[in-house]
């Protein structure tokens, strides 16, 4: 379920460690959705799946968007720096992202360092945003998102205060 692949490492849906896998286990499986669309963690091309996941959702925006939040205030791998990307894209994981997932592999060396994500622009296009943060790690990010009047870079979550219908959990 797991492989290398450009010196990173690629997980499947079907990976016990991936939230594509979390998502289908925990919520897609209770819940009678029309259709459930991923990004392929684990497709030969990743920048050829980043172009068919921007396409697709050209076609069809979605509905809901599902999001976590990491420590560090990151959304779906968005993580903070000088660009939030518009469109789904590889994105390079922060020291402290990597960290944070270290717990789901047997070995540290296999945690993914980069990560297929869908871009800022995807997630604001949703009609509806549900943003799940859990446990105490997570409250500087909140708080940031909470607190803060602007939407900062170095807190990728701060964007969605521009997104008309979000429920923060």
């Amino acid at each position: 379920n797991a492989f290398h692949m450009d010196e990173y490492v690629v997980l499947s849906r079907e990976a016990p460690q991936s939230f594509g896998y979390y998502l289908c286990k925990h919520v897609f499986s209770l819940l009678p959705f029309k259709s459930v669309n991923f990004l392929r963690g684990d497709a030969p091309d990743a920048a050829a799946e980043c172009a068919r996941y921007a396409v697709l959702l050209r076609r069809f925006p979605p509905d809901v968007v599902t999001l976590g939040i990491g420590e560090n205030g990151h959304i779906a791998f968005n993580e903070p720096g000088q660009v939030l990307h518009n469109n789904a894209h590889i994105e390079a994981l922060t020291e402290s992202t990597i960290a944070a997932n270290a717990r789901f592999f047997a070995d540290a060396d296999a945690v993914p360092k980069k990560a297929i994500s869908m871009g800022m622009g995807d997630i604001m296009r949703a009609s509806k945003i549900i943003l799940i943060a859990t446990g105490p790690k997570k409250a500087d990010a909140i708080r940031g998102l909470i607190m803060n009047e602007n939407v900062d870079v170095n807190n990728p979550s701060t964007m969605l205060k521009m997104h008309p219908d979000v429920t923060v959990i």
